[in-house]
C-alpha cells in the first residue's frame, strides 16, 4: 500500500478541494434560495466525494502510521471535521431560519479553511501558529 502513497495523497487533496468547492457552491445556492441546493444529484455527489476523501484519509493514516489522538494535529483535524459536518448540516438542511443557515455556512467555511491550514502545517494551531509566542 505504501507504494501508492503519492496517488492516495493526491486523491485525498483533490477530494478536499472538490468537497469544499461543492459545499461552497451549495451554500451560495442556499443563500440564493435555489431549489437545487439539496437536489438528490448534488447530495449523492457530495456523499461520493466525502467517502473518497475519508477512505483516502484512512489509507494515509495507515501508511504513515500517524493517528488521531496520538498526533495532536490529526486530533484537531478530526475534532474540527465533526464541527464542520454539524455546521454544514445546519447550513444546508437543518437550520431553522435563514439567518442560522447563513451564519452556519460562514462558520463552516471558516472551519474548513482552518482544517486545511492545520493539514498543510501539521500544526494543531494551523494558520494561528505564527501568531503564538
Amino acid at each position: 500500500m505504501a507504494a501508492w502513497f503519492l496517488q492516495i495523497k493526491w486523491i485525498h487533496i483533490w477530494a478536499v478541494i472538490l468537497s469544499g468547492g461543492l459545499f461552497t457552491l451549495r451554500g451560495i445556492m442556499m443563500m440564493l434560495r435555489s431549489d437545487w441546493t439539496n437536489h438528490v444529484s448534488l447530495r449523492y455527489l457530495s456523499v461520493l466525494i466525502d467517502t473518497t476523501l475519508l477512505t483516502a484519509a484512512i489509507l494515509l493514516t495507515l501508511i504513515l502510521h500517524q493517528y488521531p489522538f496520538v498526533q495532536a494535529w490529526l486530533t484537531v483535524k478530526v475534532v474540527l471535521l465533526v464541527v464542520y459536518i454539524v455546521l454544514g448540516t445546519l447550513a444546508l438542511k437543518r437550520g431553522r431560519t435563514r439567518a442560522v443557515r447563513i451564519a452556519s455556512y460562514v462558520a463552516a467555511l471558516a472551519v474548513y479553511l482552518f482544517i486545511v491550514s492545520v493539514a498543510r502545517s501539521h500544526n494543531p494551531w494551523g494558520a494561528l501558529a505564527p501568531l503564538l509566542p
